[in-house]
């Protein structure tokens, strides 16, 4: 695998994951109120099962906490890693504050 890097694309509301420069996956966002909604994570076939998913997630997870938001995952994917990460599940917006 050569060099990845996960991005936050603000103006297509989106974190994408490049290898060499080429996106190959992404995960949505959208801004509601105090909190960040994850309708979709999704990696390139040929990329899946490296931990891409994962980094997208967590580098949401990491912006929201340090813009003091919260998160609403709505992909199942999204749900299950915050389910998996009890570090990030305070940032849960499905859970009580």
């Amino acid at each position: 695998m050569g060099q990845v890097s996960v991005v936050d694309v603000p103006e297509r509301s989106r974190y994408e994951v490049e290898q060499d420069g080429e996106v190959i996956g992404f995960a949505a966002y959208s801004r509601q109120g105090d909190s960040v909604v994850l309708p979709h994570v999704e990696v390139e076939p040929a990329h899946q099962h490296q931990g891409l998913a994962g980094r997208l997630v967590q580098q949401a997870m990491d912006d929201a906490r340090a813009q003091g938001l919260r998160v609403l995952p709505i992909c199942p994917f999204a749900v299950r890693w915050i389910g998996e990460h009890p570090e990030y599940q305070d940032l849960d917006a499905r859970r009580a504050s």
